[in-house]
């Protein structure tokens, strides 16, 4: 048995947190690929636009900077707000809110390429099919588009989902009380740097683990009844 010093239970609750982080970050982030990946493909050229600066400014902004911006400068940005109409208390952007914001951003960046080469891929009989049927458009993209997307989605946006869980890491930064930062304390309190980082990276890869035999399973049953027959 390992002797933690104590801090067994501390880095559990990192982990908890780290996973939290995660799983909000990914919510955000697939409604952001969505509207992103939808707006590429807009007629519309003012969508087009403005989907296609926000994924190159997103990308093309490391991710510890992504993390930093969100916390110090929402914070900026709130107050300034709150000004104009008079309220000059100070307001804080907790390191919860700030991580996701940013990792959520970030995975929608990605995420919304994935969405586009996924929704690029359904052929266009489905659509004029679901129109001969008299389906409207949002019945349309929820019965017969979304589920295909979906499908062909996954395997990039399970890929994409690993490698914001280890993102989370960066958030400890800005004081998330995550796997990292729960580490770094046992570190600085016990001066055994190894073994705890040693912990915290077998943590990290068992949570890995766990997401890739869910998301083996999620693919599974979205492609079940796919080559029957």
């Amino acid at each position: 048995m390992i002797d933690l010093h104590g801090y067994g239970s501390q880095l559990l609750l990192g982990a908890q947190v780290t996973v939290e982080l995660a799983m909000s970050s990914l919510l955000v982030g697939l409604i952001l690929g969505l509207l992103g990946a939808s707006a590429k493909l807009s007629r519309f050229r003012l969508l087009q636009w403005l989907a296609n600066g926000y994924t190159t400014l997103i990308r093309g902004i490391p991710e510890l900077l992504t993390v930093l911006i969100i916390y110090f400068g929402a914070t900026t940005v709130l107050m300034g707000i709150a000004g104009w109409f008079g309220y000059e208390e100070y307001i804080e952007i907790g390191p919860f809110a700030a991580g996701v914001t940013a990792l959520g951003l970030t995975f929608g960046a990605y995420a919304t390429e994935v969405f586009r080469g996924a929704l690029q891929s359904i052929p266009k009989g489905q659509h004029e099919a679901a129109i001969a049927l008299g389906m409207g458009s949002m019945r349309k993209f929820y019965r017969i588009i979304l589920p295909q997307v979906w499908r062909i989605a996954l395997p990039g946006i399970g890929n994409l989902f690993l490698v914001l869980l280890k993102d989370t890491a960066l958030v400890s930064v800005v004081g998330l009380d995550d796997i990292m930062r729960k580490a770094n304390i046992a570190v600085n309190n016990t001066k055994e740097p190894f073994l705890f980082y040693l912990a915290a990276a077998f943590m990290y890869l068992a949570l890995t683990v766990v997401s890739m035999v869910v998301v083996s399973y999620f693919e599974k049953r979205a492609n079940r009844g796919l080559h029957r027959g």
